[in-house]
C-alpha cells in the first residue's frame, strides 16, 4: 500500500514538473509591460526579457531610470514614464502602449511599482502613512491594470502582480501588508473573471531581496522620522528601549536580505513565459520552508514564532 502511494507521489510529481517546463514559442513577436523598471526586481526583469528577444515596454517613475536603463538594454526595449498613482499618468501610458501595439494586444502586464516606506507599528502611523503605500502598491496596481484589460484580452495574455509573503503573514505594521493582501484578493477575484477571456493571472510571494525597497538606511531614517513625529503619549506607553529594540530588529533582517533578485525575475519569467503558468510563486527557499508553511498553522504558533524576538513595550510591563 505504502509503496503505491509513494509511486503515484512520485507519478505526480514528475508530471507536475514536465507540464510546467512547456514553454511558449515564438516570444519575439510578444510585448510585455512592466512597471517600477527603475531599479530592482523591474529592472532586472526588463534587461532579461530584452536580452530574450522579447518586445519590452518598461516603465519607470523618472527620465534618470528610464535613460540608464536604455543604456544597458537593445534597441527594441521602449521606456514610458509611469506614476501609478496618478491617473491621467496611467491613461498617457495606455495611449502609448496602444499605439506601439495596435491589433497584436498586449501579451504580458507586471504590476511591480511598489514601496514598503513607511512602515512602523501601527499606532506610530497616521493615516496618510498608510495612504502612501496603498496608493502605490494597491490602487495603482489596480488602476494601471483596468485600464489595459482590453489590450490584455485582445492577446489572451497574462497579468503578474507583485505581492508579499507578507500577503500571508503580517508581520510588520503599516500599509505594507494591508497592500500585499489586497493584492492577493484582486487577483484571485481577476483571475477567476478572466479564465473565460483565456487571460492567466499569477501572484509573486517572495520574502526580503536586496532592492532599494529594503535599503537600510533609508529604511531607518523613516522610522526615526515617524517615532520623533508620535505624540508624547506614544512614546511614554511604548518607551525609548522598545524603539531602539525595534530599529535593531529591523537592521538585522534588512542586512539578511536575499541577494539574488533572479529567483524573483525567473518566477516572473515563466508566468510570462510557460505555457502553463502558476498562480502563485512562492520564490526563495525561505518562503518555501518557513513563511508558507507558518501561515498555516495555528495563531499561537505563528503569533509566537513572528513576535518573540520584539521587546515588550515599556506600558504593557506595569499593568502585567
Amino acid at each position: 500500500m505504502w509503496l503505491l502511494l509513494l509511486v503515484l507521489l512520485a507519478f505526480a510529481i514528475l508530471y507536475r514538473w514536465n507540464r510546467q517546463r512547456k514553454m511558449l514559442k515564438n516570444l519575439a513577436d510578444k510585448y510585455v509591460l512592466i512597471t517600477g523598471c527603475d531599479s530592482g526586481f523591474g529592472n532586472h526583469l526588463a534587461k532579461s526579457l530584452d536580452k530574450q528577444g522579447m518586445q519590452v515596454l518598461a516603465a519607470c517613475l523618472t527620465n534618470t531610470g528610464a535613460e540608464a536603463l536604455k543604456k544597458e538594454a537593445s534597441s527594441r526595449l521602449q521606456t514610458v514614464i509611469l506614476d501609478v498613482t496618478d491617473s491621467q499618468s496611467v491613461k498617457s501610458a495606455v495611449l502609448w502602449v496602444t499605439g506601439i501595439v495596435g491589433d497584436t494586444g498586449l501579451w504580458g502586464l507586471v504590476n511591480n511599482a511598489g514601496t514598503t516606506i513607511p512602515s512602523a507599528p501601527n499606532e506610530w502611523l497616521t493615516k496618510e502613512d498608510f495612504w502612501k503605500v496603498l496608493n502605490v502598491n494597491l490602487l495603482g496596481t489596480i488602476d494601471v491594470t483596468l485600464a489595459l484589460l482590453p489590450l490584455i484580452r485582445k492577446s489572451r495574455g497574462r497579468i503578474i502582480n507583485m505581492s508579499s509573503v507578507m500577503g500571508r503573514l503580517a508581520f510588520i505594521g503599516g500599509g505594507y501588508s494591508i497592500s500585499r493582501h489586497g493584492v492577493e484578493a484582486f487577483s484571485d477575484s481577476l483571475r477567476r473573471e478572466l479564465q473565460p477571456f483565456g487571460v492567466r493571472v499569477s501572484v509573486i510571494e517572495p520574502t526580503t531581496y536586496r532592492t532599494p525597497a529594503t535599503d537600510l538606511k533609508a529604511t531607518l531614517e523613516s522610522i526615526h522620522a515617524i517615532w520623533n513625529k508620535c505624540p508624547k503619549h506614544i512614546q511614554t506607553s511604548y518607551g525609548q528601549q522598545y524603539f531602539l529594540d525595534y530599529c535593531k530588529i529591523i537592521r538585522h533582517k534588512l542586512s539578511k536580505c536575499n541577494p539574488h533578485v533572479s529567483q524573483v525575475t525567473d518566477c516572473m519569467e515563466h508566468a510570462l513565459t510557460a505555457v502553463y503558468p502558476w498562480t502563485r510563486y512562492s520564490a526563495g527557499w525561505k518562503t518555501k520552508l518557513f513563511y508558507l508553511p507558518l501561515s498555516y498553522f495555528p495563531t499561537v504558533v505563528s503569533d509566537y514564532l513572528l513576535r518573540h524576538s520584539f521587546s515588550r513595550p515599556k506600558f504593557s510591563d506595569s499593568i502585567n
